[in-house]
């Protein structure tokens, strides 16, 4: 077949990660082809940290709240309160969020089109055909095919392009997510606090993950997630809104996709193909959390589609996977084995939620989530945790700290 056209990059995805990739790529001169499939929003709290913030240089009307601290939520109910101090924790709609990203590409040279991605194919000199379809006017299908030297998969969990061109690779678990934006509250309640993020660890909101309450400045997100196959998410929802008195607020949007729980053994396929963000598995257990792990893979893949394009090297793709996890490897893993052990029922939950009033436990978890790494600089905390961690399994301690 005969291209429409030619591109250095096609990147398949307009989400943070695809966004990140095509802006990058297109300031450095190269021709970029963005391709999102159109009202595509993520479930998602919309939580970004200030590494975020300063890295991909996010401007401020972007950040619609400034959260200064956490409510951990028990299956007994009981509540641990986390504030940070002296820093806080950015929130962004990701309607806005996602769509200033794509603005950023295009401006830095990008093309954007609106279309759904539907396969990629050879000529015969073996460069890949990405063919993907767009609407007329009239409801009309109309079909495109571009030729392009790299493609960048960032079509999110369950990734056609991953599924495509990497094979068996491309399996993963996935949590599955469902959240509400409402209208936030505009006089004060006793469970909603404008300024704070509630985390609810209890059955009924979630068997195996978490429910939160998210302040959007103007809006909230209200939502749950798991991967226990027929959990009915609406209904744990609307349990949720009932418990925090926000029942009768106006619903603006609701959204369900799955989050992968690890990331994939390979993210490229030896060639031209390279994938980031969730179509990578780049979510973090325990927290759920993407938005940031998505940007830096996004950038990654720029990086080694950039060296791509000048060496011909196709070595270099497969040093993303590797950066990556060697940069927030360890972080994961320990984050999987939290969400494995400490998650596994309430009972084991309530514990958790207990260990999460300790200083040294909330100080260490902060400096963490916001520099993007694990803080070493107190290794006398760490050892004291894990202490305490190791009595809480075993049963040293009851839930709530008196020894047995």
């Amino acid at each position: 077949m005969r291209p429409d056209d030619r591109y250095d990059v096609v990147v398949v995805g307009g989400g943070p990660a695809g966004a990140t990739a095509a802006a990058d790529l297109a300031e450095r001169g190269h021709r970029v082809l963005l391709l999102d499939k159109a009202g595509r929003i993520k479930p998602c709290g919309g939580a970004i940290p200030p590494r975020l913030i300063r890295d991909f240089a996010i401007p401020d009307h972007l950040i619609v709240a400034h959260i200064s601290g956490a409510r951990i939520v028990a299956p007994s109910d009981r509540v641990v309160d986390m504030a940070i101090d002296n820093n806080y924790v950015g929130m962004v709609d990701r309607e806005v969020f996602d769509e200033w990203l794509r603005e950023r590409a295009e401006r830095f040279g990008a093309t954007r089109q609106s279309g759904t991605f539907v396969d990629i194919t050879r000529d015969a000199d073996g460069t890949a055909i990405v063919t993907y379809t767009t609407r007329a006017e009239g409801g009309a299908s109309e079909t495109h095919h571009v030729a392009a030297r790299a493609v960048i998969g960032a079509d999110g969990a369950n990734s056609r392009v991953a599924r495509q061109t990497l094979g068996k690779a491309a399996a993963v678990p996935f949590v599955f997510a469902y959240h509400e934006i409402v209208r936030s509250p505009e006089t004060p309640l006793e469970r909603f606090d404008p300024k704070r993020c509630d985390i609810y660890y209890q059955a009924p909101v979630s068997p195996d993950f978490y429910g939160w309450v998210f302040p959007h400045g103007a809006t909230t997100s209200i939502g749950t997630g798991s991967a226990q196959k027929g959990f009915a998410l609406r209904e744990a929802v609307a349990e949720l809104r009932r418990a925090t008195g926000l029942s009768d607020a106006e619903t603006i949007r609701c959204e369900g996709a799955p989050l992968p729980l690890k990331p994939l053994k390979r993210w490229d396929n030896g060639r031209d193909v390279v994938v980031v963000g969730d179509a990578a598995g780049v979510v973090a257990p325990a927290s759920g959390e993407g938005i940031y792990y998505a940007m830096v893979t996004g950038r990654y893949g720029g990086e080694a589609v950039e060296r791509l394009l000048a060496t011909g090297n196709a070595r270099e793709l497969a040093r993303v996977r590797r950066r990556f996890m060697s940069e927030h490897g360890t972080v994961f893993f320990i984050l999987r084995m939290m969400q494995y052990f400490w998650y596994a029922n309430d009972r084991r939950r309530e514990r958790f939620v207990s260990i999460c009033r300790d200083p040294d436990v909330q100080r260490l978890t902060w400096e963490s989530y916001l520099n993007k790494k694990l803080a070493k600089r107190d290794f006398s905390a760490h050892f004291r945790i894990f202490v305490k961690d190791v009595m809480h399994l075993f049963g040293a301690v009851s839930a709530w700290g008196k020894r047995i």
